[in-house]
């Protein structure tokens, strides 16, 4: 089991950038498979992106070309670069994180989840 805590969310108008952080604890993150997936009011929680173990990427279709995940296994963090953000990026922001390597998109096969952070993009 990791503990997660992500960082970084804020208020940012359309076309800018934001970089997610997400920090995590225990000496095994670089065995790890971490996602991030976000959440926008009354809609379902849904599948960002994500790097594995061994560092491949992976993204939803609505973010690919914009937004860039990366890891540094020697800082136990997992980053979310974010650019050219639209309005609909706005969301609650999750990092997660499940042994091993998965290269599926399915939340429910994540163990731990982080407590999010909010992105908002203005028009």
């Amino acid at each position: 089991q990791v503990q997660l805590v992500e960082s970084g969310g804020g208020l940012v108008q359309a076309g800018g950038s934001l970089r997610l952080s997400c920090a995590a604890s225990g000496r095994t993150f670089s065995t790890y498979t971490m996602g991030w997936f976000r959440q926008a009011p009354g809609k379902e929680r849904e599948f960002v992106g994500r790097i594995t173990n061994t560092g491949t990427t992976d993204y939803a279709d609505s973010v690919k070309g914009r937004f860039t995940v990366s890891r540094d296994n020697a800082k136990n963090t997992v980053y979310l670069q974010m650019n050219s953000l639209k309005p609909e990026d706005t969301a609650v922001y999750y990092c997660a994180a499940v042994r091993g390597w998965y290269i599926g998109r399915d939340s429910a096969r994540y163990d731990d989840w982080g407590q999010g952070t909010q992105v908002t993009v203005s028009s």
